[in-house]
């Protein structure tokens, strides 16, 4: 658990910093394929590739190792304080309400998407279930080929393997939560 959790923290520092996998690479002297394998949780890095990377960053190796002891049971996330995971050309904001927790089988997203925005014109598939709560604005849902509209206080379950996609219909912002199950790897 401890590679998935340093990957994780890995990815979301570079994406922070506004960085490719290619410019880590260049920066670090660390292989781009290493980077890649270390993000999604496939291998754990050597004390020396760790201190490389953190010192990209202009911090200490416990940057990384500390942040996976935190792996908690328990995580508390008050009103708008969640960490961002995903952004998207303004567009989209993912939230991740769960991060950190140990070992999850589900992980919960607050979702903001913008005015148009739309998951593209391509049903998505993977397996699993999706749970949505529209929280503010509207939304269109389609699964399976049914057509679903969802305002504030509407909610919405599936099973993931059907294709499925949506679209804002608000003319502002749509804010939804999501609980995905099993637990998205977000590398």
């Amino acid at each position: 658990m401890v590679k998935i959790l340093i990957g994780k923290k890995l990815k979301l520092t570079r994406l922070k910093n506004d960085m490719t996998i290619q410019d880590l690479a260049e920066d670090s002297g660390v292989s781009s394929n290493m980077i890649s394998r270390i993000e999604r949780g496939l291998t754990t890095p050597s004390v020396e590739i760790l201190m490389k990377l953190a010192n990209t960053f202009g911090m200490s190796l416990s940057y990384f190792v500390e942040e996976a002891e935190k792996g908690s049971t328990t995580i508390f996330t008050r009103k708008d304080q969640g960490e961002s995971i995903f952004f998207f050309e303004d567009k989209h904001q993912i939230i991740s309400l769960t991060q950190g927790l140990r070992d999850p089988n589900f992980t919960v997203f607050q979702d903001i998407l913008e005015e148009d925005c739309c998951s593209g014109d391509g049903g998505m598939v993977h397996t699993g279930e999706e749970f949505a709560l529209v929280l503010e604005g509207h939304m269109e849902f389609s699964v399976d080929g049914h057509i679903y509209e969802l305002m504030a206080g509407d909610s919405l379950v599936f099973k993931a393997s059907l294709p499925h996609r949506w679209r804002n219909l608000h003319p502002g912002q749509t804010k939804v939560l999501w609980v995905v199950s099993p637990a998205p790897n977000l590398s």
